[in-house]
């Protein structure tokens, strides 16, 4: 069996955002037979050790996704070389990512990036606006197109390429 794809989604404390994308990703996946491994963390250590937001469970468990294992925790050293992606949710996520890994375009990047006609810039964190269903239905999109390229690089038999030729913005 192939060596599953290893995503890793971050935001800033890893009880919102990232872990509703690590969810999402993984049911989507599983659901299209992909091998694709997902995980989670936050560029602060705020939240370390903690369970997910409420409504980032209560959105999951509508979409019919048990989360209920999930413990934050912060971005590590290890990821760089751990993971084939890191996605950001926002610039100041991707600002820390690159400020601690450098720049690795491909690799490290904002998950809108890859809706680049969609209006969004960043992942609207829900710890501040309070609109889980918005962030849910963006990080659904994001993790369709994700999944859609993966699903191409593996049929190609090419699934360690980068996004590079399929972002149009890189920092």
């Amino acid at each position: 069996m192939e060596r599953p794809v290893k995503v890793l989604f971050v935001c800033l404390g890893n009880i919102c955002r990232s872990p509703m994308a690590e969810y999402l990703c993984r049911s989507m996946a599983a659901a299209r037979g992909l091998p694709v491994h997902t995980a989670s963390a936050g560029t602060s250590g705020w939240h370390d050790g903690e369970g997910m937001h409420c409504g980032s469970l209560e959105i999951l468990s509508d979409e019919g996704i048990d989360s209920s294992g999930f413990v934050s925790r912060r971005v590590r050293t290890q990821d760089l070389a751990g993971f084939d992606y890191l996605l950001a949710m926002d610039d100041d996520n991707l600002a820390e990512l690159e400020q601690r890994f450098g720049c690795h375009p491909g690799k490290i990047f904002k998950i809108t990036d890859l809706l680049p006609d969609s209006g969004y810039s960043h992942v609207p964190d829900p710890w501040y606006t309070g609109n889980f269903n918005e962030t849910c239905r963006i990080l659904t999109a994001c993790c369709t197109t994700l999944l859609d390229k993966i699903e191409k690089d593996l049929a190609n038999q090419s699934s360690r390429q980068t996004l590079k030729g399929y972002l149009k913005v890189f920092r």
